[in-house]
């Protein structure tokens, strides 16, 4: 059972933010929470009833939450929020001090519990990866299914057949969740073995730290000596001279040793600007990966996967559709949108329909939506049942020219701003009424006829691709 002392300090933080955050919003994420088993006068842990409101929890009020626990009992270093029906995923750990040295500010590092053989390490490198990163949460295609399966071949028991593993691809593409998942799946395979996760800028901010202090041989061991290195967002080091120099030894080190080392970044390493031609050469004698935009037989891959990890919600399918077609940017992107549509559901206690996801997400959806005009859809339409684009807009009422002529207007009123009477216009000066039996006919037939289900399918992704 929780400590008496903490189960009063959680009373004390509950009234607090409740006060700072509001009734709603309060009664919406933190009253459903509550201390676990095992909550002492160090570490407390918090359990919901989900894990996508966990989530949330973690990443709206988690150092809120830590800061309120420890002003009631200072003894307070660490607190894990997850679900109820498992282990404990994260962790918010206070930077590796003497509690005199600590301020009142908490230090968060997202980490799950150390094992007991990692005891030694400093706080903040004990396993610090993201719960929600790991390879049975990547969901792959023919754009990433190399880059996963290479990341799980390093990280696998047995000596490695590559290092560095080298990614590349835009932002929100999975390469900070393919480093994690890799570290997790490593700590798996290799329990007593030790792993570091760093986003390339803060090896920068450390090693420049390290030289002001005039302790440069204690980063070098720290990182040197870890058996999986795994550094994110390599950019952010072009035109650092004096920090290309120390990850040009530290690269060197690893792979003298036989050390795994995994390095993502947003391009290849030859097209790195302001980087040093030995340092391209090291990273490129690995296995370089490129990691490619998801298409959207992806994106909506991706969305079912996290709905499946939501059971509870009820999500239209062509809410999921309308998400996967119009934001393309990239899978963060898209994440983002799904949690938000969620989020904002809960929260006003409405249903999740065409219309609340497009009042919700408005502007998103409009500034990720590609402009496709009547005359594309005409073009495309005519193409793909190989008719002429006059017969669309004629008078001829053939089935197999009407039907690809109602498709056709269904496209217009789906996938552009224009007006029933303007689209109307556009197909022979038909009437507003006309643009409507063709929209409500197609909508009709697309729950009935697989043909035209997935004809209408074709002709979007073509048309918003």
């Amino acid at each position: 059972m929780a400590d008496a002392g903490v189960a009063i300090a959680w009373e004390q933080v509950r009234r607090n933010l409740r006060a700072a955050a509001g009734a709603k919003l309060f009664d919406q994420w933190i009253k459903p929470a509550a201390l676990a088993v095992g909550t002492d006068g160090e570490c407390v842990r918090l359990t919901l009833p989900s894990r996508f409101m966990a989530n949330y929890v973690r990443s709206h009020y988690a150092e809120r939450l830590l800061l309120e626990f420890r002003q009631a009992l200072p003894g307070v270093r660490t607190l894990v929020i997850d679900t109820g029906a498992a282990l404990p995923e994260r962790v918010l750990v206070e930077d590796a001090k003497p509690a005199s040295a600590r301020g009142a500010a908490p230090l968060p590092v997202a980490a799950p519990l150390a094992a007991p053989a990692a005891a030694a390490m400093p706080a903040r490198d004990r396993f610090a990866f993201d719960a929600r990163f790991t390879f049975d949460r990547f969901v792959t295609d023919a754009s990433n299914r190399v880059a996963a399966n290479a990341a799980r071949a390093l990280a696998a028991p047995g000596v490695p057949q590559f290092s560095p593993l080298y990614l590349h691809g835009g932002t929100g593409q999975g390469k900070t969740h393919l480093l994690h998942a890799t570290g997790h799946a490593f700590h798996a395979a290799h329990p007593q073995a030790t792993a570091l996760y760093m986003p390339a800028e803060r090896f920068m901010f450390e090693f420049v730290k390290a030289m002001r202090a005039r302790d440069t041989f204690s980063f070098k061991e720290r990182l040197r000596g870890v058996d999986l290195l795994l550094i994110d967002d390599l950019q952010f080091i072009a035109g650092k001279e004096t920090t290309q120099e120390e990850f040009f030894h530290t690269v060197n080190e690893c792979m003298t040793a036989g050390k795994r080392l995994v390095i993502a970044a947003d391009r290849s390493p030859q097209l790195l600007d302001g980087v040093e031609p030995r340092l391209v050469s090291r990273l490129g004698a690995g296995l370089v990966v490129d990691i490619k935009a998801p298409d959207y037989a992806l994106r909506h891959a991706i969305l079912s996967a996290r709905l499946a990890e939501m059971p509870h919600l009820d999500v239209p399918a062509d809410v999921i559709e309308l998400l996967a077609m119009r934001i393309t940017a990239n899978i963060r992107e898209l994440e983002g949108a799904l949690n938000r549509l969620v989020a904002y559901g809960q929260l006003v206690g409405e249903a999740i329909t065409m219309d609340f996801a497009l009042q919700t997400l408005g502007e998103l959806l409009r500034g990720a939506q590609k402009r496709v005009t009547i005359d594309e859809i005409q073009k495309a339409v005519s193409a793909h049942y190989e008719v002429k684009q006059l017969d669309l807009v004629s008078e001829r009422r053939a089935v197999a020219i009407a039907r690809p002529r109602q498709i056709a207007m269904y496209l217009a009123k789906k996938l552009t701003t224009r007006s029933l009477p303007e689209i109307g216009r556009k197909f022979g000066n038909r009437d507003h009424s006309t643009v409507i039996h063709a929209v409500r006919r197609i909508e009709d037939l697309r729950g009935k006829d697989s043909e035209i289900d997935g004809a209408v399918r074709n002709l979007m992704r073509q048309l918003e691709g």
